[in-house]
């Protein structure tokens, strides 16, 4: 008996977006690998600290919602948790309001830098990423999970729709697209499943930015 096609797309999202999930799971948010300062010289020395390592790339971009630790070395009314809010900004003692959505912890920890440099001397600066709340994707339509997932910034179409538990007997994968909003412009971004579990046209399965939608008709 030959089973139709459309039933066979729930197992085959299940058997294909399996394969990434791992990744997905697996892979340590880029925002966790913070920077590690090792303990530096007793004030005055002659030996600055040292600067944080590098982040591997692509790095973690700070989003409305995500919750950050800002400390200065020998400053404990200066070591405190953040939060940042809507509006992607979040206030500091001495410094005032930041900016910060958009920015990589380093971009932060530098900015911070040169403003508390006026009021603190032998300055050493941390910032962290002590929670990812901000990066928050949605998959809506016939998926058995529709919503909206907070995910690694490193996650794809396959995957997010492996968050949504996969398409229902009902969907059209090869319909699937994305929609971003860029500078006030909404755009899709087609996604054809038969193409990407096949292993064609796997520029498809783009990587996705917070506030993506993937709808599956």
């Amino acid at each position: 008996m030959r089973i139709p096609r459309r039933k066979l797309w729930p197992a085959l999202f299940a058997v294909a977006a399996a394969l990434c999930a791992a990744e997905a799971t697996a892979q340590p948010p880029a925002a966790r690998a913070q920077p590690s300062a090792q303990q530096p010289t007793a004030r005055g020395g002659n030996v600055p600290p040292p600067s944080p390592a590098r982040e591997s790339t692509p790095r973690y971009e700070v989003q409305p919602g995500d919750l950050l630790h800002v400390a200065v070395w020998k400053e404990e009314d200066l070591d405190d948790d953040v939060l940042v809010r809507p509006d992607g900004g979040f206030s500091f003692p001495l410094v005032g309001d930041i900016r910060a959505a958009g920015k990589t912890v380093e971009e932060l920890r530098l900015e911070l830098t040169e403003k508390l440099s006026r009021f603190v001397t032998d300055l050493f600066v941390t910032v962290q990423v002590r929670e990812i709340n901000g990066n928050k994707i949605y998959v809506i339509g016939q998926v058995n999970r529709p919503g909206e997932f907070v995910v690694n910034p490193r996650v794809d179409v396959m995957q997010a729709l492996t968050l949504a538990g996969g398409a229902t007997t009902f969907a059209s994968p090869n319909g699937i697209f994305v929609l971003r909003r860029e500078q006030n412009q909404q755009r899709t971004m087609p996604f054809r499943f038969d193409d990407v579990v096949n292993g064609k046209r796997l520029e498809q399965n783009i990587l996705l930015q917070s506030g993506d939608v993937v709808v599956v008709p």
